[in-house]
């Protein structure tokens, strides 16, 4: 008999367990649930979805678009023109006893035709490669929008991350001095402490405290304006950033960098295409100074009498010869080639200038962790357990506990501005694929 009960509680419970996953399922499926969940994103994903969503980056990728629209027109052939006429029809009078048909037959004239113009020196050709060539400078440039966006993403989520930080350092402080006040409450209670003392260790409460709602709002701001980047409606208003936050050694040199900016970046590629739409445009130039004939024929029929003509007709080359386009395509060729050696040379000069910005802020990073993060962890550490015991006076301990602060702030400043640099780094190189 307690077998069975003990069969039939065991049945209940794996009932009970499975009405529980299916219910759980439930709620996970359901859309709204899953609007409440908690949602955090690392510095990849927040890239992606701006690379998806930015608002900004989806309107400059419409202009590849319309590019691809221009290169339709350019391929187009020139329409044929139709004409026609009715010539000498009778306004008042005709001569007397002349019916109407007889009249229109054998006084009027009645033309109808065809005409067409042809394109000389491969023009059409030549609009289609000089459009095309502009596409691929737009998709470039569009490509380096995107760099600008990474970029700005990369560098909003780490003030997020240091605003996460801070405020995760603030909480931590106002724990801490809470039980220093708490303890130097009971010591004044038992006349351990003066007055004085202890109403100036309240009072720092305040600093506190005002630490963690300053860190609060600067959470807040840096969350929000990395949602703008990221598309606003991509990411719910309760979302988060997650990821390694912490100091990492150099492992790339400069020469290999600038190696890899000289292949990667679009703006420079965008200035190499540059002179090649620079060519097509003086080709199309030269075509568009050759003279187009425009070739037609038409049906004829007047006084009775019914005919076709053929015509030719072509503008002579004596003052018009498109010289001044052909002259201005010419330059903007050498314009075009000066200008992909600039951007050759501001490639280097990016790289060079974001490699010493990381060095520089990796040797202060470095500095800090080494030495005296530790040495004002432990010197605050000495100075509370001192304070306590009464061997240290208030104004020291509250010394120690302002220089411990201030390098944990000041660490936690200078991890955000390595990482800033390594964001740098990455767009002056172009690319994200870097150790």
């Amino acid at each position: 008999m307690n077998t069975k009960r003990v069969i039939f509680s065991m049945k209940n419970i794996r009932v009970i367990v499975a009405a529980a996953g299916a219910f759980g399922s439930l709620l996970l499926a359901d859309p709204a649930f899953a609007q409440q969940a908690p949602v955090t994103v690392t510095l990849d994903q927040a890239i992606q979805m701006a690379l998806q969503h930015n608002h900004t980056l989806q309107a400059a990728r419409t202009t590849i678009q319309q590019n691809q629209a221009a290169e339709i027109t350019a391929n187009l052939r020139p329409n044929p023109t139709f004409f026609t006429d009715w010539e000498y029809l009778p306004l008042f009078t005709r001569a007397q006893g002349e019916s109407v048909s007889d009249y229109l037959q054998s006084s009027t004239e009645g033309d109808m035709g065809l005409s067409y113009l042809i394109e000389r020196g491969h023009q059409r050709a030549r609009r289609l490669q000089a459009a095309r060539d502009a596409t691929a400078v737009t998709r470039s440039q569009v490509a380096d929008n995107e760099r600008g966006i990474a970029f700005q993403v990369g560098s909003l989520f780490i003030n997020a991350q240091l605003a996460q930080s801070t405020l995760e350092l603030a909480r931590m402080d106002l724990k801490s001095f809470q039980e220093t006040v708490g303890i130097s409450e009971v010591q004044f209670k038992d006349g351990a402490m003066s007055e004085n003392d202890y109403l100036k260790i309240k009072l720092q409460l305040l600093q506190f405290e005002t630490d963690v709602q300053q860190a609060l709002l600067n959470k807040a701001q840096a969350l929000s304006d990395l949602r703008q980047q990221l598309g606003y409606e991509s990411v719910p208003t309760t979302y988060d950033v997650a990821g390694e936050f912490e100091y990492r050694p150099l492992a790339v040199t400069l020469e290999e960098l600038q190696a890899k900016a000289l292949q990667n970046r679009p703006d420079l590629r965008a200035a190499v295409l540059g002179v090649t739409a620079a060519n097509s445009q003086y080709a199309l130039a030269k075509a568009n100074g050759k003279q187009n004939p425009t070739i037609s024929a038409n049906y004829s029929h007047a006084n009775g009498i019914s005919g076709i003509t053929w015509s030719f007709s072509i503008p002579l080359a004596i003052f018009d010869r498109n010289q001044g386009n052909i002259a201005q395509t010419r330059i903007a060729i050498r314009q075009a080639e000066e200008q992909q050696k600039g951007a050759n040379g501001q490639v280097l000069t990016d790289v060079k200038d974001a490699y010493e910005g990381l060095q520089e802020s990796g040797r202060i990073a470095q500095l800090l962790k080494s030495t005296y993060v530790d040495v004002a962890q432990r010197s605050r550490d000495i100075s509370e357990y001192a304070y306590r015991r009464g061997a240290l006076a208030l104004l020291d301990f509250l010394d120690a506990e302002r220089t411990y602060r201030a390098t944990q702030l000041a660490y936690r400043q200078a991890v955000a501005a390595y990482l800033a640099a390594w964001e740098q780094v990455r767009q002056a190189v172009g690319t994200r694929d870097l150790p």
